[in-house]
């Protein structure tokens, strides 16, 4: 890993104290109607698994879908910083940042001197990846806690699977949940996509069945390209 400069300790030291600030007081203030900090924010312990793991990747360019309160999108921007590229950047994928957060998570990015690293997009995801796709716009990692839809996750990582590099690496936050897991099964089963080894295995688990509350998966290097009579039951 590149060692960061001075500055750019100062600039991580930033992020730090903003994300420390989060995590023992929540947000600066909770908008009407919005959903609970506690039940739609990453704990802690499975930010720090995924900024490490980033870290480890040496990322330049990650996706995330999701912003909400910015506690994943924190430790991300973190690990962007800590990674040393030259060029970091962070694109945030959330329709829902000012209609239902009021804008707080971008607040907080901003409060963090992350405004050059990050930016935001309020568009669905669904449509902003097909566009992004198109426009050939690469990204060497994902992060996915949006919609928990089947349908929309399933759109989300076709997408992403084009987007991210061969061999780069996608999260998802929630993989506990039925619709959450069976959208990633069909990639696994019929696109190669493969879960990391020991990645993220100090995060949440479900108390009731043991499973992992998020997952990391490697791409596959060249990009497969089945034909449709090779496709495979997945649930």
């Amino acid at each position: 890993m590149v060692q960061p400069n001075g500055g750019a300790i100062q600039w991580l030291d930033r992020v730090a104290a903003v994300r420390r600030e989060l995590i023992e007081h929540g947000p600066p203030r909770r908008p009407d109607g919005a959903p609970d900090f506690a039940t739609v924010t990453l704990p802690e312990r499975d930010c720090d698994g995924v900024r490490d793991l980033l870290v480890e990747e040496r990322v330049g360019t990650v996706v995330e879908i999701g912003l909400a309160y910015a506690g994943s999108a924190l430790a991300i921007s973190e690990a962007l910083l800590r990674t040393g590229s030259r060029n970091p950047r962070h694109v945030v994928i959330d329709p829902f940042q000012y209609t239902v957060y009021d804008g707080v998570g971008w607040e907080l990015l901003h409060s963090a001197g992350l405004d050059g690293v990050a930016e935001l997009v309020t568009a669905p995801s669904q449509r902003f990846l097909a566009r992004a796709a198109d426009a050939g716009f690469a990204a060497d990692a994902a992060f996915v806690d949006g919609s928990h839809h089947f349908h929309n996750v399933f759109v989300d990582l076709h997408f992403l699977g084009e987007i991210v590099r061969p061999g780069g690496i996608v999260l998802l936050d929630d993989v506990w949940w039925p619709s959450v897991s069976a959208a990633v099964a069909y990639f696994e089963t019929n696109l190669g996509w493969r879960p990391i080894p020991g990645a993220l295995a100090d995060g949440t688990t479900d108390p009731a069945s043991g499973r992992a509350r998020t997952g990391a998966y490697r791409l596959p290097d060249p990009r497969p390209t089945p034909g449709f009579r090779e496709f495979q039951p997945f649930c």
